[in-house]
């Protein structure tokens, strides 16, 4: 039997714990953990079948092994912060788990998207004969298979990419994230960067910005250029790709209060102290904002997260554009979660059973782009992301 441990109970665990209860035949035994279980356990009142719940520390490496080896679990699905990733690695390897998370480590003290950390366990795990699945989200997850798919099926050669996230949707906030506040500030600051010719091009924050025509009636948005680590993975792994680009939308409501927020020094990541106290201003931030996990009765509208993709195919150019389109108040019927958690939990969920039916099981660290698309864009479809692929003219693009 398949048992997992879920680690990580904010709005995306509970997508995930949701999905993976809705296949019992793949996730016969669950156990959702975390630093609070309390939210394990109002998650768990959630479901219509029965999981087990924990407490422990992800940053406690020795608690966390003790727990595995106590469990057993097949597979650890890590949807906490990725500050711990390398911690819960380090645990499950220490009990002989497969691993599978949904954003590369970070380390706390600096705002720095790099896979190198987590592709120096290679070694490790392979040796141990463990899988390390890295990225399993939407972008990264989904955005990696999507272009490995165009790859095998659409061109022969990917020249330019362009992932293009939007969210079309509103929760009627004056300012909210839609998923963890630090890590979505600290993310949107940070300097951008793309592919150019072999090498990286980085740029100030927001500074680079184009406008999309998004599909089925959501219409043209204002799209930012940004730095996202699956660009860091994917022209690894398809090195004739010339020109490779993240973009998302940001509504000015959103910007003109992170401006703010910046100009006074909340979205610092230095310690200050205050009365005597270290404080960190981000996440004290995080702390007076509304809960991610609070928005999903809230928010109305649409995501539309994808990639356009232009090369050759049989020698001539084409461009194609795959997409998912995500309602907000369809997500919260079913997982009462907004699309934004939706979007991530779904292929959390679908990585974990390509793992566990061996569809994609490789001992070493891998990202989603390396395996066969197929299955996983399959299930996509199944479970709630279907994807449309389209031929189009031109990008989209003006830059």
């Amino acid at each position: 039997m398949s048992k997992v441990i879920i680690i990580g109970a904010g709005g995306v665990g509970g997508v995930v714990t949701h999905k993976c209860a809705q296949l019992p035949d793949v996730f016969p035994e669950i156990i959702l953990a975390s630093r609070n279980e309390e939210k394990c356990k109002k998650i768990a009142a959630q479901l219509s079948r029965p999981i087990r719940t924990a407490q422990v520390d992800a940053d406690n490496v020795e608690q966390l092994t003790e727990l595995l080896k106590k469990e057993k679990p097949s597979l650890v699905i890590n949807v906490a912060l990725p500050y711990q990733d390398l911690h819960i690695m380090d645990a499950c390897l220490n009990a002989g788990v497969h691993y599978l998370d949904t954003a590369n480590y970070e380390p706390p003290e600096v705002a720095k998207f790099e896979y190198k950390w987590q592709w120096a366990y290679q070694d490790k795990f392979q040796k141990a004969g463990l899988m390390a699945l890295l990225g399993s989200g939407f972008d990264p997850g989904v955005t990696n298979v999507y272009t490995a798919y165009i790859k095998k099926h659409c061109l022969d050669e990917i020249h330019e990419l362009d992932i293009i996230d939007a969210n079309a949707g509103n929760h009627g906030q004056p300012f909210a994230t839609n998923f963890n506040p630090e890590i979505n500030i600290r993310e949107v600051t940070a300097k951008g960067r793309y592919w150019q010719n072999g090498e990286w091009v980085e740029t100030d924050p927001l500074s680079v910005k184009d406008t999309f025509d998004f599909p089925e009636g959501i219409g043209p948005m204002d799209i930012y250029l940004m730095y996202h680590e699956e660009l860091e993975s994917i022209v690894k792994h398809f090195p004739e790709i010339k020109r490779a680009r993240f973009w998302m939308t940001f509504s000015q409501n959103y910007l003109k209060h992170l401006e703010v927020l910046q100009n006074v020094g909340m979205t610092s990541i230095e310690p200050v102290l205050y009365n005597g106290v270290e404080v960190i201003p981000l996440q004290f931030l995080k702390s007076v904002l509304p809960d991610p996990s609070s928005l999903g009765p809230l928010t109305k509208g649409r995501t539309c997260i994808g990639c356009v993709a232009k090369g050759i195919k049989d020698g001539k150019e084409k461009i194609v554009y795959i997409y998912n389109i995500c309602d907000h108040e369809e997500c919260y019927r079913e997982v009462q979660s907004q699309a934004i958690s939706y979007t991530t939990g779904v292929p959390a969920m679908i990585g974990a059973k390509m793992m566990l039916e061996n569809k994609w099981m490789k001992p070493g660290v891998w990202n989603m782009e390396q395996f066969d698309p197929d299955p996983f864009m399959e299930d996509l479809n199944k479970y709630g992301l279907p994807w449309t692929l389209v031929e189009k003219s031109d990008t989209g693009l003006s830059v």
